[in-house]
Parts: C-alpha cells; structure tokens; sequence
C-alpha cells in the first residue's frame, strides 16, 4: 500500500513535543547550535583576523641582532633600510625596507620593516643619540598611553578570542551538562516527533489491499487501550513488532495509521537520525528517546529504516566495538530488553531488508511480531484505488477492477503514482473527468517510462524497430506459454526506441519452465524479425540478448532446470567465501554449465524461428500495421492477424487532418518518425523471472 493517499490537509507528522521533552517543540533550548550558523561564520571570521594580527604584527617585522648599530649600517650606501622613514617608538627603532634594495642578508627577503627593541627609556635616548651622531632624520611616535594600553594592544586580541570561545561554547556545554545529553548537549537529545491521535490525518479506513497487516497493527492497538484484557490470562504485551516488505508496500502507512488511532502517545524516528559523526551520539539519542518514552507509557515508538543502524555486527570498517552504528545497535538492544513488565511500551519499526539485520535485534523478546507487508493482489490493489480516487472526478465508464486487473506486481505506491498521472495527464487535456484511456496511459508511464513522440527516427531504422517488435508482438501471441501481449509501439518510452508489453492478467509469483522457455522464444522474436525481413542485424537486440543469458543461467545455476547438472544448485550464496572462486564447482562442471545454456537459447531460439517462419505473411502484415499506426492494442493485432482491417485513421492521415485544420497538432498518441539517439536496445519488455 502506498504512504501517498487523497491529499488531505493536515498536520501530519509536524507535532513536536508539546511539552513532553528536549526532541520537541515545547522542550528547552537546542544549546549552542541553535544559535545559528551566522554565529559560527562570525567565530571564525574573529579568529582568522585575530591570527593575521598577530601575524602580521610579529611575521612581517625583522628583529636586528647586531642592535643600533647594524640598524644605522643598513642605512648607508648600498643597505636596505630607507634611512627617510626611520620612526622612533616608545618600544623600538623602526625602519622600512628601500624599494630598490639588493644583497638582502640572507632569510631577510620576506621582511618589509626591521626594528630594534628599546623598551627603556634611557635605552632609546641613546639609539636617539647614535641616529643623531649619524646624521639620520627620524619621527617620534611616543605617546604616554600607559602600560596598560601596551598589555591590551599585545593581550587583546588572545583575551578576546578566549571570551568569545567560552560564550558561544563552553557556556552552553556548562548549561546542558545536565540534561540528557550530557556534555554533548543537544547532539545527545532524541531528534523524534511525537504524533498524537489529533495530529494525525491517516486512519486504518486509509489503509487498504494489506488486510492481514491491518489486523495485527489492529491488535497492538488494542494491546494499548486495554492491557488488563490480555493480561487476566497472564499474557504480555509485545515489545515489538516489525513491518517487513518492499519499497511502496504501506510499512509507512500503517505506522501513520496506528498514530492515528492509537489513544496514545506515538514518538516517530528514522533510523539515521540517531548517526552522527561524534561516537556515542546515537547511543545518547536512543537512551533519551526510549527514557522519555516510558516517561510516556503506554506509548509507540515507530522506528523508519532501521536497517540504517540495525545490520548486522562485526561488519563495519572499523572492525571493533568503537564503531558508532554498532554502539547505537547495541544501545537499542539493551533498551528493547530492559524494559519492566509494566512498560507498556511497543516499538514499530520498519524496514525493506530484513536479510541485513543483526540476529540479536529480530529476536522473539525484541521484535516478538515480524509482520510482512506484502504486494496487494487482484482484490487489494481493487481496493486501494478506490482509497486513492476519493477526490479525483473519475468518468462513468472507467472500470477500477479492470485496472486492478492489468497491474499485477503493482505495489500501492505506484497505484497511487497512477491515480495522480491520470488525474494530471487529464487536467491539461482540458477534460472535464478521468478517463479510462488517461489511467491507461498512466499506468504506462509509471512501470515503462513516457512516450516521446517528438523525435525524429529515418525511415530505414524505422522498418528495422517494426519488424523487431512485430517478431516480440507475434510471439506472443502464438506462443502459448508466453505472457499475453498488452500493446505493441514504434513509439520511443524511456530509454527504448519501440515497445511490446507483456502483461500479466493475474498475479504470478513463481514461473514454470515451460513458462521460462516461453519468455525465452519471446527475446528472440526481435533478432529474427530483423533477419526475415531487413536482410541484416542491428544492435537494437543487446537488451534481448542479456534477457535471454540471465533466464538460461537461472534455470541451469538456480532452479536446477537441466537435466544433466541434476537438482542442485551453482551460484553463489551469501554464506560463501567471495575469494573463493573455485570452491562451488569444478572446471568440467562450468564446461558442463556453459553447454546447458547454450543448448537451451538455441533450441528456444530455433522453436521461435520456425513459429515465425510458419506465420511469415501474417507477420509482414503485423509489421506493415505498426508503421501505418506506431501503435496497436492486442484487439488490433488479433484483428490484423485474421486479416482485417482497423477502422481508425493512420497516423499520415490524422497528421494531414491536423494539417488542414492548421493545428499543426498531430494529436494524442501520435508521432513523427523518431530519431535513434545513443539507444542500444529497442524494446522495452520486463518478463518476470518469477
């Protein structure tokens, strides 16, 4: 089932803490991050200028070892120091560099100004004679400013920056040491929302297609609103209960809908929000969450993605127990097991790969429900459209179940995705309602991609892309075990340059080999198309052909589909060395695997070739209809086969129609001939494997 439902207004969600705590809205303050990022700019601003201070002050002056008297040398004939700009301090001699002084003393070449300390008075007075006896002109800039000016001017700026680190750090630090946090302040605090039964837009009426799912979220509800029932028999109430199914399947939904009808406090966290990159943040973050939560009891804690800190440990790059993803684990697992016999607290969590977890987590005790969220059948996904077009204005001809019925493996997110593309696509074709051709279309373009009718493709590769899909079209329609055909298209989707779906009328969720062969002979349908009828080959089947490899190395490697290799199994599995190339079988056997599967594609391809070859006028008929039309529905090919002709226009005479009436508008569904950019594959077909 889909997160996505009929847009309703709401806070969903956005409910902070109201008071309960620091992960809130109503908690204290968020210590000193919370003072905003121009704050720091502005520390580091400070003391990238305090430092070019004292840089600047101390690097860019040269003291004289030789005194006053190498200072007056240095400005005679031939010295570096410009004996007009002598300046004389209360502290030193000072002098500048001449623009056109050579022969530096060596390390003196950086250095624009040179000085000689003369921190005493009756010091200077004497450099003040030595300048005199020599006859150099100096300026006094003796000011009486005190000895506390000079300390301020020399200390200052180190005083300020240590103020400014203790206001905007230390302080803050000081004041949340005491929270939960710790000295982490508020890195430590729980980043949850809390979710109340007002807040909440989502209901279980919401949630549909997942009826079993339902009734176990049903239940941990009820564990919450009336524990004395369950406990008379000395029963428990779960500690946890994990959601496990595919992406789109509902795991979110649900948790929505449990906040929504829980009469109790529901605290909602995803599982990166507990990493940070200081260690023992997350472990701090999960103590508060779950300390505020028995704060709460009875209460829910929905934990999203828990596999961001949930996989298994020992496997982190860090190969110790300092890693911070394995020091959160290992705080949830202490959590989840400490908890009182009075706790009535419930953990949620969610996830799509329930394979990565660690063992010590799924365990009864922990996670006592492990509830699957599976893809909805035929019934369910009936069901969660009719949740999804509550507010769209549908017309009276458009049937649900024969939607329901022609998206099998869809989950409810892209049900959804279908009710809002059809909903849009009908908006800006200016109709007054939905149509059963715009909910077509959309189901199209959410599991196969949008058409591009724009592009311009020669005429020549433009036969090659027909008779490449009428030989997949055709195939599937004589081929007995193969999927039914669903529609054939010249017109480029995605990434492909033509189409012929295959589309399931009912929900399959293993395959046969006789099923496997018949996806098989359907690969093939496009390369021999091309050798029948265009006298060469294109690149337009590398699709097919790595279809095809995959299928014939699953039902040799996987499914232990050949007769000579026996019921075994040859590929690789999780538990098995990944240096170890050679420990699953021997040199004869991969002979003996490589012969398997190319006997199977050329025996398929060889069945496929005589299907065609039998049918061949049929076939040039197929394909001479896909460049009148660029489109067929499956009514329209069986029409073509039996000889008949379609009572629509071509696509040339719609295009002369829409010329006449000066649109310049070919219409829905139509296109120029489109242009092959950079395409390997032509077809855009997705046999399941099972």
């Amino acid at each position: 089932m889909s997160d996505q439902k009929d847009n309703r207004s709401g806070r969903n969600g956005q409910g902070g803490g109201s008071g309960q705590g620091p992960g809130g809205e109503g908690g204290p303050p968020q210590g000193f991050m919370s003072r905003g990022f121009m704050g720091w700019v502005i520390i580091a601003i400070i003391m990238v200028v305090m430092l070019v201070v004292l840089v600047d002050s101390d690097g860019q002056s040269k003291k004289l070892t030789g005194g006053i008297n190498e200072f007056v040398a240095a400005t005679g004939q031939g010295g570096y120091i410009d004996k007009s700009k002598i300046v004389v301090t209360e502290t030193d001699i000072r002098g500048a560099k001449r623009q056109d002084a050579q022969n530096l003393p060596e390390g003196f070449s950086k250095y624009a100004r040179f000085h000689v300390p003369a921190a005493l008075p009756e010091m200077r007075e004497h450099y003040i004679g030595v300048l005199a006896a020599n006859n150099l002109s100096f300026t006094e800039e003796i000011k009486n400013n005190g000895m506390f000016l000079t300390l301020m001017l020399q200390f200052g700026p180190i005083f300020l920056l240590m103020l400014l680190i203790w206001f905007f750090v230390f302080r803050p630090l000081r004041s949340a040491g005491g929270g939960p946090g710790g000295m982490l302040g508020s890195f430590g605090r729980s980043k949850h929302k809390m979710v109340t039964k007002e807040m909440s837009n989502v209901m279980l009426s919401d949630v549909a297609g997942i009826t079993e799912a339902k009734d176990e979220v049903s239940e941990v509800i009820e564990f919450l609103r009336n524990p004395k029932k369950f406990q008379r028999l000395g029963g428990r109430v779960p500690r946890g209960v994990l959601l496990i199914g595919r992406p789109g399947c509902g795991k979110t939904l649900l948790a929505k809908a449990m906040a929504g009808e829980a009469e109790v406090p529901f605290f909602s966290i995803s599982g990166s929000d507990f990493v940070e990159m200081f260690v023992g943040v997350g472990a701090s973050r999960v103590r508060d969450l779950f300390k505020q939560a028995k704060e709460s009891s009875p209460c829910i804690i929905f934990l999203d993605e828990i596999d961001a800190v949930g996989r298994k440990r020992g496997t982190g790059t860090s190969g110790g127990g300092h890693d911070e993803r394995e020091q959160t684990l290992n705080a949830i697992l202490v959590e989840m097991d400490g908890f009182d016999s009075d706790d009535q607290v419930i953990v949620v969590a969610a996830t799509n790969r329930a394979d990565v977890l660690d063992p010590a987590l799924v365990r009864p005790g922990r996670f006592d429900r492990q509830i699957d969220v599976p893809l909805p059948d035929i019934q369910g996904r009936f069901e969660i459209l009719k949740v999804h077009v509550r507010k769209i204005k549908m017309g009276p001809e458009v049937e649900l179940l024969k939607i329901a019925q022609g998206t099998p493996m869809f989950s409810g997110a892209e049900l959804a995705a279908i009710v809002n593309e059809a909903a849009i696509g009908a908006t800006l074709a200016n109709k007054d309602f939905v149509e059963l051709e715009d909910l077509e279309e959309a189901r199209d373009k959410v599991r196969w991609g949008r058409s591009r009718k724009s592009q311009k493709v020669d005429e020549d590769e433009k036969k090659i892309i027909a008779y490449h899909e009428a030989g997949h079209a055709m195939l599937m329609v004589l081929d007995k075990d193969s999927e039914p055909l669903h529609k054939v298209t010249i017109i480029p989707r995605a990434q492909s340059m033509g189409a012929a779906f295959m589309l399931s009328e009912k929900d399959r969720h293993i395959s046969t080999r006789n099923q496997l062969l018949g996806q098989l002979r359907v690969t093939f349908g496009g390369r021999i198309g091309e050798e029948m009828f265009c006298g060469d080959i294109s690149s337009g089947a590398s699709m097919d052909i790595r279809q095809a490899t995959s299928i014939a190395k699953a039902m040799v490697l996987d499914y232990g589909m050949s007769d000579r290799l026996g019921f075994q199994t040859f590929s690789a599995s999780e538990h098995d060395n990944p240096y170890d190339a050679t420990g699953r079988f021997s040199p004869e056997t991969a002979r003996v695997i490589d012969e398997e599967v190319k006997r199977i594609i050329d025996e398929c391809y060889a069945q496929a070739r005589k299907m065609l070859e039998d049918h061949k006028e049929q076939f040039e008929c197929l394909a001479k209809a896909l460049l009148k039309y660029e489109t067929l529905t499956r009514r329209e090919v069986e029409r073509v086969l039996e000889g008949k002709t379609l009572d629509r226009p071509t696509v040339s005479e719609l295009v002369d129609d829409k010329t006449d009436k000066g649109s310049g508008d070919a219409g829905a569904g139509v296109s120029n001939t489109e242009a092959k950019e950079g395409s390997d594959g032509l077809d855009g077909m997705m046999p399941s494997l099972g």
